[in-house]
């Protein structure tokens, strides 16, 4: 019976670097049916996630060596922890800070201090959703995927990466900032992006850029100049001529010819 019910507990992952804040809330959980496992920051987080498989996991923010909004980046770009909800737990409270967590793949923020009660109705709240999930069929091709992705952390850096561009063209940070994002350093990630693709990331980014342009160009009635800003051109004229160069014609002439179909 003990191996049964031991079974049945889920498993939640705790990662901050307060050794005082580790203890209250492995203590609040101890009297739950949950099973507690703790991580110092972000990248031991990250690693255990991937070697225990949580159900859940409670992110600090703000840590030495890589902070939640990485490792949460990792979580998210990995297949094998992609579907594992995570839940901010951060001093700030900024509107900016909130909004970056759940950009980023976070199911949940909340501040400290927090009610006991609360947190822990937002994790079983979590749990629930993710049991559901978890309960419809997986596609054919998951398993393979997270075979390869398990056994080559290089891939998972790119993926990172790459939703990160994906999700900022409009205001994209330098490389050094990029590869900081995703806990390395900009030389590493340029010879493993060019490695893993066969582009450089700023190839990637103007390839992205144009493939979102074609998108809204395509998709929706947004001005040619709106369209150029949202996807990171500082004006039309730009976004113009970078769009004739990949795909043969201007923007407002790409648009005319989908109408016309």
């Amino acid at each position: 019976m003990q191996t049964t019910l031991e079974g049945n507990r889920s498993k939640i992952l705790i990662v901050d670097d307060s050794a005082f804040e580790q203890r209250m809330l492995a203590d609040l959980l101890s009297e739950m049916p949950y099973k507690v496992s703790v991580a110092f920051n972000g990248l031991q987080g990250y690693q255990l996630a991937l070697a225990n498989r949580p159900d859940l996991i409670l992110l600090d923010v703000r840590m030495p060596n890589m902070d939640g909004y990485t490792a949460c980046r990792l979580l998210k770009a990995n297949p094998v922890t992609q579907d594992i909800p995570v839940i901010f737990l951060s001093g700030a409270d900024a509107d900016d800070d909130r909004i970056l967590g759940l950009s980023i793949g976070g199911v949940d923020f909340v501040s400290k201090p927090f009610s006991p009660g609360e947190l822990t109705a937002r994790i079983q709240v979590h749990l629930n959703l993710a049991r559901r999930q978890h309960a419809q069929p997986p596609p054919a091709s998951a398993e393979p995927a997270e075979a390869e992705a398990e056994s080559d952390p290089d891939a998972v850096l790119v993926n990172a990466v790459k939703r990160l561009i994906a999700d900022n063209l409009a205001a994209l940070p330098g490389l050094a900032e990029i590869a900081r994002s995703v806990g390395t350093y900009r030389e590493k990630l340029s010879q493993v992006f060019r490695e893993q693709t066969g582009m450089t990331v700023f190839g990637f980014i103007r390839e992205e850029r144009i493939r979102r342009g074609e998108e809204l160009l395509k998709d929706t009635d947004i001005d040619v100049q709106d369209i150029a800003l949202l996807i990171g051109f500082n004006n039309a004229g730009n976004f113009a001529t970078a769009f004739r160069e990949r795909m043969g014609v201007t923007p407002t002439a790409y648009r005319q010819a989908i109408q016309k179909k």
